[in-house]
This record gives C-alpha cells, structure tokens and sequence, in this order.
C-alpha cells in the first residue's frame, strides 16, 4: 500500500520556500501506528453542527503561531498529510483546489503528522521544501503535530479521529464542522467539490 513520493533533489535550498509552505526548526516527530483502513466519509459528531474549530493558535512550519481564527469567515478544508504516503501525491489536486477557489473564500490548512506507519519523517523545513519543491504548495502548512491518541493537537480531538493520512475535514464559515471524507476521496471528488460549493454559497 505505501507507495514513496518523489524524492527531494539535494540540490533544493531554503529559497523554494514560501509563505503559505515555508520552513521551520524541527519539532519532535509523532510515533508510528494507526490503521489500514481509509473510508472515502465519516458522518460529523453531534457536536458538528454548532462547535467552533477555530479557536486555537497553531505553530506554522517556518514557527510562527498563528490564531485559526483569522480563516474564521472562510470555508476550511483541515487536511492531515504526510510526504511519503500513498495518498501523497494528493497535494497537487489539493492545491489545484485551493488555486481554483482561494478567491471565493476558500483556504485548504495542512497539518503533517507521523502518525500513520511512520509516513512522515521529515522535519518542518523538510516538509516545507518537499511540499514546495514536488507539488508547488502554496496552501498554508502548519508543523507537523499528532492527530490521533491522547497526544492529539486540541484541534484534532474536537473532531472524529483521522484512520489514516490525508483525511479531509470541511469546515464553514464559522468554523462549524459539516462534513469529513477519508483518505481514499480524491480533492476532485464530486461530492467533496459539491460540498465546498454549498459551504461557500451559504
């Protein structure tokens, strides 16, 4: 199932970096573990209809915090990642996505973790300059944090618990939870693109 994306040319230097993917000192890396399975949706728990999610600060990766809530009156697509995953090469449509719709209000928030079969071994500058370097992210990226297990970021405990990387997490414009999809759909999804059109409209 691991597939490896495409390695980093040693070449590289800190001047592939930029704003929304750019690069930070290490923070310490999550464990290994997790679970095989990927389903495409997960329904919201209850909480989902009226529970703010952007009421934290996040470190990004260059270490700056960062209050969530300055996405508040956006709609938010929270996405955990991982360089060395099957699913990486989902960064280029996420991308395209965020491309495509960052005008209307739109904004796609990664969050590395190596949570999931030890998938994301990188440090924040390295991460920074893969995702920069392989998939011309340009969506803000944030250090790279636990998403499941009682070391989970407080952001990820208020909502349902990845099964693997690349999970994709829809939030409004109020920062209320309205819908989340597993690893296996694709940022192009139909019912993913159709969701962030109603969020959008709303």
């Amino acid at each position: 199932m691991e597939l490896r994306a495409p390695a980093l040319a040693s070449a590289l230097g800190l001047a592939l970096l930029v704003a929304g993917c750019g690069g930070a000192m290490d923070s310490g890396d999550a464990g290994a573990g997790g679970s095989p399975h990927m389903g495409a949706a997960v329904t919201a728990p209850a909480d989902g209809e009226g529970a703010d999610k952007l009421h934290f600060t996040m470190e990004r990766l260059n270490g700056d915090p960062e209050p969530l809530a300055k996405y508040r009156g956006k709609v938010v697509l929270v996405v955990n990642t991982a360089s060395e995953c099957g699913f990486t090469p989902q960064f280029e449509p996420l991308e395209a996505l965020y491309r495509e719709k960052r005008g209307m209000g739109f904004v796609i928030l990664g969050f590395p973790a190596n949570d999931f079969a030890g998938q994301e071994p990188r440090s924040n500058r390295e991460i920074a300059r893969f995702c920069k370097a392989n998939f011309g992210v340009s969506f803000p990226m944030f250090a790279k944090v636990h998403v499941i297990g009682d070391q989970a970021t407080p952001l990820f405990r208020e909502m349902p618990p990845p099964d693997w990387n690349f999970n994709k997490y829809l939030l409004d414009r109020r920062g209320r939870l309205v819908d989340h999809w597993g690893s296996v759909t694709e940022p192009d999804d139909p019912a993913l693109i159709a969701a962030i059109d109603a969020a959008l409209r709303s």
